[in-house]
C-alpha cells in the first residue's frame, strides 16, 4: 500500500482523468516526446491508454488492473506506458481509434492500443478483465521480443492506412458540385428509412441525441413542407424530454440511453452534447411553439449555470455518471424515499413519473420518465393545467434540496475551447428565439471568458485548468468557436464577435487548409506531428470540424463580400456530396449546409435606431437560411456600407445576392418579404 502512494508523473498534469492515475504504481507517463523518446531508447513497446474521465468502463479497468500492484510491474517492466485523456487529446485518440477498428475491432473507451518504439500501433482493444488482460500483456511482451520483424511490418501497414486520405477511404474521388432538390430529397429519404418510427430517434439502442440530424430534418420540413419530417423531430424530442436520458428533476441531458426508449441512460453528463441540444430545442420551438421545449431550454441551461460553469465564466466538461461507487445513484429514487418526501403527494408524483415499487433500475430504484404532456395528465387526473405546473415545480424543488445532500457525481472540471463553443452557440440561440436577458449575460461571459483565456495573439488553446492554456487549438476549436461567435454578433450586432470570427477563419486557412483536397486538417501546420494527420469528415454527435468550417465560410463569405470564403465552401460541399445523399445520418450537418445552398440565402439588413428591437421581432419566427446584420448608425460591413435609415426610421433591407426588394421599416413587412420567396413554399410532395 505505501507503494501506491507515491504519485507517478501524471500528478503534474490538469486533467482530472490523468490526474485520477496519478497514484497507480502503473509508471505511466503523459503523451509527449518523453515517453516516446524513450521507447525509442531503450527499444520497449508502448501501450497507449486512452479514457475519459465521465467513462465509467475506464473506472473499472483502472481498479481492476492499474491499481493492482502486480499488473502494474508487469506493464512496468515491458513496457513505456502512456496515458491519454481522448477529450484533451482527440487527435491522438482518432489515429489509435481508426487503427483500431482498421484491425477488425470494435472501438470503445478504455482504448488500449500496443504500439512499437516508433508509436505505430499493431495490436489493441478496449476493457479487459484484470487476468485476460494480465496474460495478453506476457503474450505481447513475448511476441514484441520474438517476432519483431513481423510486428513491425503489421504496425507498417496500419499507419499506412492510417495515412490514407479521407476522402479517398469514403470512395470521394469526384466532386459533384450540382445542387438539386432531387438530390435534398435522396437526403431525407435515406434518412427517414432509418427512424423508429415509434419512439424517435434512430434505428435502435443505443441511442445518441446526433442533434445535427433534428436539425437538418427542421430544415428539411421548412424547405419541402414534408409533415413526416416535422413529426419524426417532435416525436423525438417528446420522447427524449419525457425519458430518463433527461434529468426530469434537474434539467439537462445525459450521453445516450442503453435502450430504444430513451430510458435508462448511461449517466454521465457532458458539456457538448447539452450546448447542442439547447440549440436544437430553441429552433424546434421557433417552428412549434410547444411549451415542452421552451421548457427543456431553461432547464438545461440552469443544468449548465448551477454545476458546470465556472467562478470565471466557463463551462466544465462533464459529470461522471458514477457516485458512491454506483451509476445512476445520484439521480432514482425508490417509492419509500419520495414517500418520505413527498407524503400526500406521493402517489400522483409516483404516477406523473412512473414510479413503482419494484423500480425500473437497479436495487429497486427509479429512473423518473414521462410518457404524456402536462395538458394530458392535468386532464387525466382531473386537474387544473396551473395547478399541475404548481405541484410540479414543487416536487422538483423537493427532490432537488433532497439531491443536493447526496454525494455529488465527480466533475470533469478542466474547461474546452470547442464543447465551450457548442454552449456559448447554445446560450446565443436560446436568447435568440426567446430574448431572455440572462441567456445573453450568460453568453457575453463565456464569450469573454474565451478570448481572453483561450486565444494569445491570433491562436487558439484547446485546454484550460487552473490558469493555464495548454494544447495547441484543433480545427474544432477554430470552427466551433467561430460559429459560435457568428450567433453572438446576429444576437448583438456588436461587429467585434464577426471580426473575431473572421480572424480565426483566416488562422485556418494558413495553418490547417490541405489546398490539394480542399479540406482542412484536424491540427495545425504548428504542433506537434503525429504518426498521421486527420481531416474530419463524418459529423457524429459533434458535427465534424470540416462541415463546421464549410457552413462558416458559407456565412463569412455572406458578411464580408469574400468570394473565396464562398467557393471554398462550394468545393468542400461537392467533394461529399455523394456521401451525404447515400448517408445522411451520419453527415446530417452536411446535410443541413445543402439546404443553405439550395436557395440564395437571405441577407437582411436592419439600420437606425431601433435595430435590436427588430431583429428581436424577426427571430420569433422560423428562418433556417438567413443572416442578419444591424447597426445604429453606420457600418463598414459590405451588407452594411450603402444601407441608410430612410427618413431616420429603422429600415429593413432583405436582399439574395446582393440584390435588395424595396426597403421597409416593419419585421412585418420583412417577413413578408422572406415568406413571399420560394424558398419558404412546399416544394415537393411527400415521399
Amino acid at each position: 500500500m505505501a507503494k501506491k502512494k507515491n504519485p507517478n508523473r501524471l500528478i503534474h498534469e490538469s486533467s482530472p482523468y490523468l490526474l485520477q492515475h496519478a497514484y497507480n504504481p502503473v509508471d505511466w507517463y503523459p503523451w509527449g516526446d518523453e515517453a516516446l523518446q524513450k521507447a525509442k531508447q531503450e527499444d520497449k513497446p508502448i501501450l497507449v491508454s486512452i479514457g475519459y474521465a465521465a467513462c465509467h468502463w475506464c473506472h473499472v479497468m483502472e481498479h481492476q488492473s492499474f491499481e493492482h500492484e502486480k499488473i502494474a510491474d508487469l506493464m512496468n517492466e515491458h513496457f513505456v506506458c502512456i496515458k491519454v485523456d481522448r477529450e484533451e487529446r482527440p487527435d491522438v485518440d482518432a489515429i489509435y481509434m481508426d487503427a483500431l477498428q482498421a484491425m477488425g475491432l470494435q472501438g470503445g473507451w478504455p482504448l488500449n492500443v500496443f504500439l512499437n518504439s516508433a508509436a505505430q500501433p499493431f495490436y489493441g482493444g478496449t476493457y479487459f478483465p484484470p487476468e485476460q488482460w494480465a496474460n495478453l500483456l506476457l503474450n505481447i511482451a513475448e511476441a514484441y521480443k520474438k517476432n519483431r520483424a513481423e510486428l513491425d511490418t503489421s504496425a507498417g501497414q496500419f499507419v499506412a492506412h492510417l495515412n490514407q486520405s479521407e476522402l479517398q477511404k469514403y470512395g470521394l474521388s469526384q466532386s459533384n458540385p450540382t445542387i438539386t432538390e432531387s438530390d435534398f430529397k435522396q437526403m431525407f429519404h435515406h434518412l427517414s428509412a432509418r427512424f423508429d418510427k415509434k419512439l424517435g430517434g434512430l434505428d435502435h439502442a443505443p441511442k445518441f441525441p446526433m442533434p445535427a440530424n433534428y436539425l437538418f430534418l427542421l430544415r428539411y420540413y421548412t424547405y419541402s413542407g414534408d409533415q413526416a419530417a416535422l413529426k419524426h423531430v417532435n416525436l423525438t424530442l417528446h420522447e427524449m424530454a419525457y425519458g430518463g436520458i433527461y434529468d426530469q428533476i434537474g434539467g439537462g441531458f445525459a450521453r445516450y440511453s442503453v435502450d430504444n426508449e430513451w430510458l435508462v441512460p448511461h449517466f454521465e453528463k457532458m458539456l457538448y452534447d447539452n450546448g447542442q441540444l439547447i440549440s436544437l430545442y430553441a429552433e424546434a420551438y421557433q417552428v412549434t411553439k410547444d411549451p415542452l421545449y421552451k421548457d427543456v431550454v431553461y432547464e438545461t441551461i440552469a443544468f449548465a449555470e448551477r454545476e458546470l460553469l465556472s467562478p470565471e465564466g466557463g463551462f466544465y466538461s462533464s459529470l461522471d455518471a458514477d457516485s458512491e461507487g454506483e451509476e445512476g445513484k445520484f439521480y432514482v429514487f425508490t417509492k419509500e424515499e419520495l414517500h418520505a418526501i413527498l407524503a400526500a403527494e406521493e402517489p400522483l408524483f409516483s404516477k406523473y413519473y412512473h414510479v413503482t415499487a419494484a423500480g425500473n433500475f437497479e436495487h429497486g430504484t427509479n429512473i423518473l420518465h414521462r410518457r404524456i404532456s402536462n395538458e394530458k395528465f392535468a386532464e387525466e387526473n382531473e386537474l387544473e393545467l396551473e395547478v399541475l405546473e404548481e405541484m410540479v415545480k414543487a416536487w422538483k424543488d423537493k427532490l432537488m434540496a433532497v439531491r443536493a445532500k447526496r454525494v455529488r457525481p465527480g466533475t470533469d472540471d478542466k474547461i474546452l475551447c470547442s464543447w465551450n463553443a457548442l454552449m456559448l452557440k447554445g446560450l446565443a440561440d436560446a436568447f435568440y428565439t426567446f430574448g431572455e436577458d440572462h441567456f445573453l449575460e450568460l453568453a457575453l461571459q463565456n464569450a469573454n471568458f474565451l478570448l481572453q483565456h483561450l486565444k494569445q495573439d491570433n491562436k487558439l488553446y484547446h485546454n484550460y485548468k487552473a490558469g493555464k492554456a495548454t494544447i495547441d487549438g484543433f480545427l474544432e476549436d477554430y470552427a466551433l468557436l467561430t460559429r459560435a461567435l457568428v450567433a453572438l454578433y446576429e444576437v448583438t450586432f456588436d461587429e467585434k464577435w464577426l471580426q473575431e470570427a473572421k480572424q480565426l477563419t483566416d488562422y485556418t486557412l494558413t495553418n490547417f487548409l490541405d489546398e490539394a483536397e480542399n479540406m482542412f486538417y484536424f491540427t495545425d501546420n504548428n504542433s506537434g506531428k503525429l504518426i498521421a494527420r486527420k481531416k474530419e469528415i463524418l459529423d457524429n454527435v459533434v458535427p465534424a470540424s470540416n462541415s463546421v468550417m464549410a457552413t462558416n465560410l458559407h456565412l463569412l463569405g455572406l458578411y464580408f463580400d469574400e468570394e473565396r470564403y464562398q467557393q471554398l465552401s462550394d468545393e468542400m460541399l461537392a467533394k461529399v456530396k455523394d456521401l451525404v445523399i447515400k448517408e445522411p445520418s451520419h453527415l446530417g450537418n452536411w446535410a443541413a449546409l445543402y439546404f443553405q445552398k439550395l436557395k440564395p440565402t437571405a441577407e437582411v439588413a436592419i439600420v437606425g435606431p431601433k435595430a435590436a428591437a427588430i431583429r428581436a421581432e424577426l427571430s420569433s419566427f422560423y428562418i433556417p437560411n438567413m443572416i442578419l446584420l444591424g447597426t445604429k448608425t453606420s457600418s463598414n460591413l459590405a451588407l452594411l456600407k450603402e444601407r441608410v435609415a430612410v427618413n431616420g426610421k429603422t429600415t429593413i433591407y432583405v436582399c439574395y445576392n446582393k440584390t435588395c426588394q424595396l426597403p421597409v421599416h416593419t419585421a412585418s413587412e420583412a417577413l413578408e418579404q422572406l415568406l413571399n420567396q420560394a424558398q419558404y413554399q412546399p416544394k415537393f410532395p411527400a415521399l
